[in-house]
């Protein structure tokens, strides 16, 4: 990419950006975007492909940097469930008190919840490296089971930090830590077999939950 080039989309970004904080997703369209950053009106296309690929190009562009050092480090370390629970949740509160953070946490809510192959390109906005940290913890955890887990525990969090209802609302630090609690708490839970062996007295195959679990939640 050509210094032009890589100018053109910080400057379809930055009036993307603003036009979203004035007017929503809704009302904002491509030309009106192209006429803000003052470039052709085909670049919107030329660049990103589309409006939501424009959109998430800017939440990568600002939400990436405020996950990317954390989850490295946690994931180089094999840290807990409630750690990397943690490490999402964290910036969360930050983002929800200011305005430009709202609206990255209410696009991101719109496209996440779409369940639509949305093309993330950076690393933490997917779901494998998730899976990857979930089933080093919790090795009973299939493979298929732990995407399903993460997709309700981010619809959860999602929804509580950017759900268009929410409007300018922070939560209280007691119902972070207990958003915290209750994702970790999910997202470790025994499967089926490992309660049905525990019902019977056997010990369930690979490593026990339980204690797993009590380790995540203190």
């Amino acid at each position: 990419m050509t210094r032009s080039e890589s100018d053109t989309r910080e400057r379809l970004l930055a009036a993307a950006e603003r036009l979203l904080l004035e007017s929503g997703y809704e009302k904002v369209s491509i030309r009106a975007v192209c006429t803000a950053a003052e470039v052709n009106p085909a670049a919107v296309h030329y660049h990103f492909g589309s409006k939501d690929a424009l959109v998430v190009a800017l939440l990568e562009s600002r939400l990436a940097p405020l996950w990317e050092s954390s989850m490295d480090e946690l994931a180089r370390r094999s840290a807990g469930v409630a750690e990397c629970v943690a490490a999402v949740i964290e910036p969360l509160v930050d983002l929800a008190a200011d305005p430009a953070g709202r609206l990255y946490l209410r696009l991101l809510a719109r496209l996440v919840q779409s369940r639509r192959d949305i093309g993330w390109t950076a690393r933490w906005f997917s779901l494998a490296p998730f899976v990857a940290l979930l089933r080093r913890q919790c090795p009973s955890i299939g493979e298929r089971e732990a995407r399903s887990r993460w997709l309700l525990a981010f619809d959860l969090i999602l929804g509580r930090f950017g759900a268009p209802l929410a409007a300018d609302r922070v939560l209280p630090p007691d119902e972070v830590a207990a958003l915290r609690a209750f994702v970790t708490a999910g997202l470790c839970a025994a499967t089926t077999d490992a309660r049905t062996d525990a019902a019977a007295g056997s010990p369930p195959t690979g490593r026990r939950h339980g204690s797993a679990n009590r380790r995540d939640l203190e």
